[in-house]
Order: C-alpha cells, then structure tokens, then sequence
C-alpha cells in the first residue's frame, strides 16, 4: 500500500509539472528519486497554490471554526478595542449572532447603525432584524423590515423576504408566508426555504404539496456529498423524517 501511495504522489507531481510548466529539472528527480523529489515537489510548489483556492480555503475555515468557534469573536472584539467604529461594532455583533449570542449583537447592530453617516446600511438593519427575531421581538423585526427600503440585489431581496416569511408565520399570519415561501423557494441557496415551507404546509394540512416539497429537497440532497449534508445535518433529518412520516400515511 505505501508503494502504491508513492507510485501515485509522483505521478500527481509529474502531471502536475507537465501542466503546469515548471522547472524541468524536477522531472529528473521525480523519476530518479521518487519519494524524496515527490514530497519536495509538493511542499515546493503545490503547497502554496492551495492557498489561493476558493475551495481549500473554505475546508480550511471550516475546520478552524469547528476547532475554535470563537477565534473570530476574540478577533473581532481585539479590533474594537484599537478602534472604536461602526464597521468594528458590526463585526462583534457578526461574530456574537454566528454564536447564537443574538440578545448580545442586537445592542452592537444598534450602536453601529447608529454610528454610521447618511443612511443606514440596508443589510445592517436585516442583520438587526435577524437578531431581533431570534430574540422573540418578531413585532419589532417585522417593523424595521417594513421601514426599510427594498435591497436592489435579487438575492438580498430574497433573503429579506425568506426572514419577513418566518416572522409572519411565527405571527399567526399562515397564508402571507405560504405566499412568500412559494414565491423564493426555487430561488434562495440551499433548502431552509423549501423545508420551512414544507413544515407550513404540513401545519396548514397541505400535505400533498408538502410531499412535492420534500421530495425535491430528497431528490437535491442526493447529489451532495457528505460534507455539503453534514454542513445542515439537521434541517435534513428532518426533511427525510418527515417525508417518511408523509409516505407511511399514504400521502401521494
């Protein structure tokens, strides 16, 4: 087995510097001196390209988030302590709210606002109005979303309206957040709108509807691989127990 992880390393290192033109002289050793010049090879000179990758980069967030989930919120609370502005507050408040901490970022999303000159930044006040919600204060964010302009941005508008969406239907106000479900649902990233409006349905006994819902969030999930699933282990757990729940009593 080792062999063959060595066979395969210089290989990749061979294709790797036929492609991408690099000094010619590594092919000598690579093939002379396989496992030394393969290892060399790859801390030399395809190391370093990995930190420019969008995908590397993205793994490697990731997995210093799941290490330290509060790397950022130390960063973040270093840098208002050397500077005292809104876009420091902000990022504390970001930082607070990726933790769940919502009753502690609403304060900070406040004061930025505040802070700022001219107009208010439009995505800090959703920011503020996301915080408000997770807080229970959904009167208070269904307000500020209504006082504040559209976003220009079709995907900001979206999410701005997947937020109204879940506010109205923790309200009571059922059908206006079918409506809006079923007006983003093929347009927002991922599947919290088809699931949260597949849940509606359910509530609402549009199981019919609901079972379409969910077997598209089924039939998408499948071509995941298992760290994109893993990512919203939960929402998918549910959505598939839910969809047997729907196909054990027939529903069709």
């Amino acid at each position: 087995m080792p062999y063959l992880l060595v066979i395969g390393l210089q290989v990749a290192c061979v294709v790797h510097l036929m492609r991408t033109g690099r000094n010619p002289l590594w092919l000598t050793a690579l093939i002379f001196l396989p496992v030394v010049s393969a290892l060399a090879y790859f801390v030399v000179e395809i190391l370093p390209g990995l930190g420019t990758n969008r995908h590397v980069r993205t793994v490697r967030a990731k997995a210093i988030d799941r290490l330290d989930p509060e790397r950022e919120l130390r960063s973040a609370r270093d840098a208002l302590d050397l500077a005292d502005t809104a876009a420091n507050r902000l990022r504390l408040g970001d930082a607070l709210a990726a933790l769940g901490r919502h009753h502690d970022a609403v304060p900070l999303y406040r004061e930025s606002i505040a802070m700022t000159p001219g107009e208010p930044d439009l995505r800090s006040q959703g920011k503020l109005a996301l915080s408000l919600f997770e807080c229970g204060d959904a009167a208070e964010a269904l307000a500020l979303i209504d006082a504040i302009p559209a976003p220009l941005g079709q995907s900001e508008r979206d999410r701005q309206t997947l937020l109204r969406a879940r506010i109205l239907d923790h309200l009571g106000r059922k059908q206006e957040a079918l409506n809006l479900y079923a007006d983003i649902v093929t347009r927002v990233p991922g599947e919290e709108a088809r699931c949260r409006y597949a849940a509606l349905l359910i509530e609402q006994g549009r199981e019919r509807k609901a079972l379409a819902v969910l077997e598209e969030v089924e039939a998408r999930m499948r071509r995941l691989d298992r760290q994109q699933r893993a990512a919203d282990a939960g929402m998918y757990r549910w959505a598939m127990e839910a969809l047997a729940g729907l196909r054990a009593k027939g529903v069709q």
